[in-house]
């Protein structure tokens, strides 16, 4: 199986360099409860504005619970139903609009949901899992699917399970499997004032 390991400029712990977002899953290897339940765990204690907690998850298990998986799958986009049909758990990450404890608008509650997401892609690492976050699926489709309350917006919809074989997908999925993992160097991303390139003092 392939695994695509960042190349950092330095040093990172072993769980962030070993997450990478794979299409290839097993589709015969259902993930035990205990371990979707430590990803959902690792979420819910991840930081939010006041501690507000605004993520709420939709969690489609097709071992346990296949009709709610098939509604979830329904709502995605058809490039990524090629792949997602064979991964054994679909989770519908959503941001409430508004903090619960004054109603007024939490325009953190994305971010802290993408937080939360970010906890459980590296629980399910340390799991021995995989995980592939989604933007392609239709919001409002799954909100009637699932009767999801007014005042949260539907963020994404992340695919989890085992690995499996990258010769199992499409050519041109299978492609994108293999590649070698890029980023943006820190160079453009990090900076002292606006496009001005942070540096360490060894590099200045």
């Amino acid at each position: 199986m392939s695994q695509q390991q960042a190349n950092p400029e330095t040093e990172i712990h072993p769980l962030i360099a070993g997450r990478w977002s794979p299409r290839a899953f097993d589709g015969n290897r259902a993930v035990e409860s205990e371990k979707l339940k430590a990803c959902l765990e690792a979420a819910r204690w991840s930081a939010s504005c006041y501690g507000d907690q605004p993520w709420r998850f939709i969690v489609a298990d097709k071992s346990s619970h296949p009709d709610n998986w098939q509604k979830l799958f329904n709502c995605l986009a058809e490039g990524n139903k090629i792949w997602a049909k064979h991964a054994p758990v679909l989770i519908l990450a959503c941001a409430s609009q508004t903090f619960a404890h004054n109603n007024n608008p939490n325009r953190w509650g994305e971010y802290d949901a993408g937080q939360a997401m970010m906890s459980f892609s590296l629980q399910a690492v340390a799991e021995g899992l995989i995980c592939h976050p989604m933007g392609g699926f239709v919001p409002d489709m799954a909100r009637e699917a699932f009767a999801i309350a007014d005042g949260f917006t539907l963020m994404s919809v992340t695919a989890l399970g085992y690995q499996g074989a990258a010769e199992s997908l499409p050519e041109q999925y299978n492609m994108v499997e293999t590649a070698t993992r890029t980023r943006k160097p820190l160079s453009e991303i990090a900076f002292t004032a606006w496009n001005e390139p942070w540096q360490t003092q060894e590099n200045s």
